[in-house]
């Protein structure tokens, strides 16, 4: 009971003091925070994210093709429209009210003037169709050097670029299919029915646009406007939170084990070993103050991350396993590190040093995490250091891992703790003996 009521003791003092408060809990939520609001001003007010709209100048040279006859109706499009030119017809696409949400069209004389548009920030994107377009498109010849639609864009405006890329992309598949059909018709049929050419392209279009999950329109805007807001949050505050709550409860393990070395130069420690209450039960009640404090710290960032964030951990079991495991390795690092060291002034070095970087390496995987080709020798870097293993763990059970690579990262944990805590005590057993 004597272990019990030090600890108690030690963990109430702890929790006394604003600055340890502010220091265990403030922190990693108001720095969370920042990402969280930071990343929120691009999220709608239905949860979603706004793609923003892409401001595209678009400069039709095409002079169209005889051979290339296509009917409003067969494109969804609006009737009356003169459609002589695959250029006027992808321009009468990208005007289509449906993208109006996507993209917003201003028409320029020439390919100058459009890119010069670019150029001068007042659109996003330039499309330049060559005068040659519809009547290449249109021949079955094998073209040297067949024309090609120009996109001219802000190197910025990388999501406005893809997403105008996307759109032009699925219209040309349409009408390269709608090209190949015509031309396996135009072999397998006499040259008196070559009117059947234009019933086959006429057919493969109607169906291409009926396959479109809005009838009357062969492009879907619906998923493209927004992607769900819980699935991107936790891809970004997820680890951001997870991070933070490692680094500084391996900070909260160091400086409450610290209490003991501050006790000993003030004289307290010295008076409580003249009491009836053995020396190790006095040292195994500090040893477990750290634990306590470092366990109340975890558990309620988690809680509290989950309240106020919406961050979906994962699977509670595994939650609790790894964040066990995280509160006995920073706690035994805690132990470990002030045996170490001969007084509190010594501590800084540890602080600012030691801790910093060990903190620093963990969170490689954080920091890679949308780095592509970073999965290699960098992030296996941050599994030399206890946090790594922390914030491993927490990415694993957040993305629903199987319960053998939470178990393998816990063991790895449980093992830490064991060679930081058989030291610490060790030496402090001998330091005070």
């Amino acid at each position: 009971m004597k272990i019990i009521d030090i600890a108690l003791k030690d963990l109430t003092r702890s929790m006394r003091s604003t600055f340890a408060v502010l220091f265990m809990f403030g922190v990693p939520l108001l720095v969370t925070g920042m990402f969280y609001f930071m990343f929120g001003n691009i999220a709608s007010e239905d949860g979603g994210f706004d793609l923003p709209v892409t401001r595209v100048a678009i400069a039709n040279l095409d002079e169209g093709s005889p051979d290339l006859q296509f009917g409003a109706s067969m494109l969804g499009l609006p009737a009356g429209q003169s459609l002589s030119s695959v250029g006027e017809i992808i321009t009468s696409i990208l005007q289509n009210e449906a993208l109006a949400d996507l993209v917003t069209v201003t028409l320029v004389v020439d390919a100058v003037a459009a890119r010069g548009a670019v150029d001068e920030n007042t659109a996003d994107a330039a499309i330049i169709i060559p005068p040659e377009f519809s009547s290449d498109f249109a021949s079955f010849e094998p073209l040297a050097e067949p024309s090609e639609i120009e996109i001219y864009a802000n190197p910025e405006k990388t999501l406005e670029t893809g997403i105008l890329q996307s759109i032009l992309q699925r219209f040309i598949d349409m009408l390269s299919g709608a090209k190949i059909a015509a031309y396996v018709t135009s072999n397998h049929v006499s040259p008196e029915n070559f009117a059947l050419i234009g019933v086959v392209i006429q057919q493969y279009i109607s169906e291409s646009v009926q396959s479109s999950s809005n009838p009357g329109q062969y492009i879907t805007v619906e998923s493209a406007g927004k992607v769900e807001q819980p699935n991107r949050m936790l891809a970004i505050i997820g680890p951001i939170m997870a991070g933070m709550m490692i680094f500084y409860a391996f900070y909260t393990g160091m400086t409450t084990a610290e209490t003991i070395l501050r006790e000993d130069e003030e004289g307290t420690l010295p008076r409580l070993f003249t009491t009836p209450t053995s020396r190790t039960a006095i040292l195994v009640g500090k040893f477990a103050a750290v634990g306590m404090t470092v366990f109340v710290q975890v558990f309620v960032l988690i809680i509290a991350s989950t309240l106020i964030f919406k961050i979906q951990w994962g699977n509670p079991a595994y939650v609790a396993l790894i964040a066990l495991g995280t509160v006995l390795a920073a706690s035994a690092f805690g132990i470990f590190a002030n045996s170490l060291i001969k007084s509190t002034k010594q501590g800084g070095l540890i602080y600012g040093g030691v801790l910093t970087v060990t903190g620093m390496l963990g969170m490689i995987k954080i920091f890679t995490l949308s780095v592509p080709g970073s999965s290699g020798s960098l992030q296996t870097v941050s599994l030399l250091v206890p946090q790594g293993w922390s914030v491993q763990g927490f990415l694993l059970s957040s993305s629903m891992a199987p319960a053998s690579d939470i178990l393998v990262t816990f063991a790895v944990l449980l093992l830490w703790t064991i060679v930081f805590f058989s030291i610490g005590a060790w030496r402090f057993q001998r330091r005070f003996a």
